[in-house]
């Protein structure tokens, strides 16, 4: 082959990966158009029109004379707040404890740490009355009476719900630190507590920002605990519920909902912000061996114990409810909760099986094939295809709930997707599509760029480049993405709560059901049946991430 040849080459190489590209992006980028933009266009535009379709602020208007609905934000807001302190304070501390101790059984903290994850979010609301409420453990064996229902309910519970998270995202932050920061310290005479002040907390603070927001947005958007325990407590996702499924009031519905957009975009934002400016892990970065010291564990331990004891507490009571036989007065071990008194039975369960796994599979398939067109994309291509990507992230689960009823409810899409499975499945897929989007970038970016050039160099077709070269890299994001999809699809709540129909019931709304109707028992056992369901799926990812990673050593001997 002549030079000059030789250098044209990258260039047939690349038009010849265009039609591939635009064939991969198109399907993905079809659905969001589809599935996120159109109905959130629609929520934001039947906020501004009236009944004749005239453009109008009435409704803006109507909510900022509404003595209830300024109270429901000034609540959100207060709550938001107060829940966010409790969870990045406490989450710092666990996060720390795991990742600079001793502490012997951090096994079964990630463990603790893991069960919000696996359960509904009323599930903690449920423990917390099941704990203190009027007919609670507590007040059985003490007599105390507490005033549970309410702001400091909502609290405890959305605080326990938003903890593992924040864990989660100062973790990231601690395990990039490089151990030299502190082995130069050392050497400089630094003390522990200015090695913390000088060192930790500025490697953290940006993580601290962004968990903080991402606890704000999740707290103040929340259905689950705040329609369980609220009691007359009322916030802004409670108002939007009442306003869709009791009044039928669709406009007033999406002006409020396009008022919970509002703090969903600036944590979006202010989180790309710390992305940027978080500090990038240096190549060869040692991690930090943590000194034994008695004094220092002893300390975190017990802090690290007093954050996680209500989780632990709160979901164990819930199983234990599930097989009472008459809580709280009978207490001896019985099967029949698990007999539930719902029309369907356990068919929600089944359901929520059947939609949790096609939208794992569709789900995974489209986001793979998204992240692999977004390799080849460049400039303003490559920004508006991650902005569209990213944008459900800002997308509160009831107000794209709210979107569907407003798009799918009538029109040429109607016939087959409202009251079907397909609209449950695009619910529960596009709800955490960014997240899922994110993994997947994140995870190609481990397939060697110079495994690509060889195998393009050699001739190998498009198929076969993805299916020798990528593939094998990306099977352990795979994996990850498809369980991470299905687990979120199982025990979510408020992003399919307008969309469920008699004839077709989920799981976790029908443990919002059955406490509604004041089956407590009964919903401890459903959500129970959630539990373990979820819990099983993780296994079943450990043990596929572990088999995927086996393939990507072969690959890597093999190359």
């Amino acid at each position: 082959m002549s030079a000059a040849a030789w250098s044209l080459a990258p260039v047939r190489r690349e038009r010849a990966w265009r039609p591939v590209f635009i064939a991969l992006a198109t399907l993905p980028v079809l659905g969001l158009a589809v599935f996120v933009a159109w109905p959130l266009a629609l929520i934001v535009l039947r906020s501004f029109t009236g009944d004749d379709h005239a453009w109008t602020f009435a409704r803006y208007a109507t909510l900022l004379a509404s003595p209830r609905v300024l109270q429901a934000g000034w609540h959100s807001l207060a709550m938001g707040v107060t829940v966010t302190a409790i969870s990045v304070s406490a989450g710092f501390v666990v996060a720390f404890a795991l990742h600079r101790s001793r502490l012997r059984g951090k096994a079964a903290m990630r463990f603790v740490l893991l069960l919000p994850i696996l359960s509904p979010s009323l599930v903690q609301a449920l423990g917390i009355i099941f704990l203190l409420g009027r007919a609670g453990l507590v007040h059985q064996l003490t007599g105390w009476n507490i005033d549970l229902y309410g702001f400091w309910g909502l609290v405890f519970a959305n605080a326990c719900y938003g903890l593992p998270q924040v864990v989660l995202i100062v973790s990231s932050s601690l395990e990039r630190t490089d151990r030299r920061y502190y082995d130069g310290a050392e050497v400089l005479g630094a003390s522990r507590w200015r090695q913390f002040l000088d060192i930790t907390l500025p490697q953290c603070r940006y993580a601290l920002v962004a968990a903080a927001f991402v606890v704000f947005t999740v707290t103040v958007t929340d259905f689950g605990n705040a329609i369980v325990i609220g009691g007359r407590y009322r916030v802004l996702a409670t108002e939007i519920y009442a306003e869709v499924a009791g009044q039928l009031d669709f406009g007033m519905g999406a002006a409020i909902g396009t008022v919970l957009l509002l703090p969903a975009v600036l944590s979006i934002a202010v989180e790309r912000v710390v992305a940027r400016r978080r500090v990038r892990t240096a190549d060869g970065a040692m991690v930090v061996q943590p000194p034994r010291n008695l004094a220092r564990d002893t300390a975190l331990g017990l802090m690290a114990f007093a954050a996680l004891l209500p989780i632990l507490a709160t979901t164990a009571i819930v199983v234990y409810a599930s097989f009472a036989r008459l809580w709280p007065y009978k207490l001896g071990m019985t099967l029949a909760n698990y007999h539930v008194n719902l029309a369907d039975g356990f068919a929600p369960i089944v359901t929520s099986l059947e939609v949790s796994l096609l939208a794992a599979f569709v789900g995974t398939a489209l986001l793979f094939s998204l992240a692999l067109a977004q390799r080849r994309m460049r400039g303003s291509l490559a920004a508006a295809c991650s902005f569209l990507a990213l944008l459900p992230a800002a997308v509160p689960g009831l107000v794209l709930g709210i979107g569907y009823l407003v798009a799918f409810n009538d029109g040429p899409l109607s016939g087959w997707l409202y009251g079907s499975i397909a609209i449950l499945v695009a619910c529960n897929f596009y709800h955490y599509h960014a997240q899922g989007y994110l993994a997947m970038v994140s995870g190609l970016r481990n397939v060697p760029a110079a495994l690509e050039e060889a195998v393009d160099c050699l001739g190998a077709g498009t198929v076969r480049r993805i299916g020798e070269v990528v593939l094998p890299y990306a099977a352990p994001t795979l994996a990850s993405v498809f369980f991470f999809l299905f687990m979120r699809s199982m025990v979510t709540l408020s992003g399919v709560v307008f969309l469920v129909t008699p004839a077709l019931n989920l799981a976790a709304v029908a443990v919002m059901q059955l406490d509604m109707n004041g089956s407590v028992s009964q919903a401890a056992a459903y959500a129970t049946c959630v539990m373990v369901v979820t819990g099983l799926a993780v296994a079943a990812m450990r043990l596929a991430a572990a088999r995927a990673s086996m393939m990507v050593k072969r690959s890597r001997h093999v190359a």
